[in-house]
């Protein structure tokens, strides 16, 4: 098993909205307003519309369970779902919450990617795992997405 750069995204996100407990956690939803990627084969724009559905833990550790749409400069339409976590220290993780910038060393943010499209072109999408890792800023994710071959 190989791990190959696939590409590299920048998520803009807008305010959490805070839902509160729940029997499976706090849940908060992050709504997703743009954004772009980039990789060899794989580029273009991230549309407004999509959200990460996150389960915040006791111990601070967040689930991370995001659903968007992508556009490539080439005209097709995927859709993506992530699934990971973010954890860390608790001082690490509050910084992150207040609207810090965190080195992304200092927390663990890791994310399981699958896509999805009708397009031929980007069928081999469909059937390509990837995994990434990710980082937060005070207004967007970064993550650098690996296919695993």
């Amino acid at each position: 098993m190989n791990l190959e750069p696939l590409a590299d995204f920048t998520v803009q996100v807008a305010t959490p909205l805070d839902l509160g407990p729940s029997p499976q956690g706090h849940r908060r939803i992050v709504p997703i307003t743009g954004g772009r990627f980039t990789g060899p084969g794989l580029r273009g724009e991230i549309l407004p519309g999509g959200a990460d559905w996150q389960l915040l833990h006791p111990d601070g550790t967040i689930a991370i369970d995001t659903r968007y749409t992508l556009h490539t400069d080439d005209g097709a339409h995927l859709h993506l779902t992530t699934t990971g976590l973010r954890t860390g220290p608790p001082e690490i993780l509050a910084a992150l919450a207040a609207g810090h910038q965190v080195p992304s060393t200092a927390y663990y943010f890791r994310l399981f990617c699958r896509f999805e499209s009708g397009d031929p072109r980007y069928r081999w999408l469909t059937r390509t795992l990837a995994v990434a890792t990710a980082a937060r800023t005070p207004e967007a994710v970064h993550y650098t997405a690996y296919a695993l071959t």
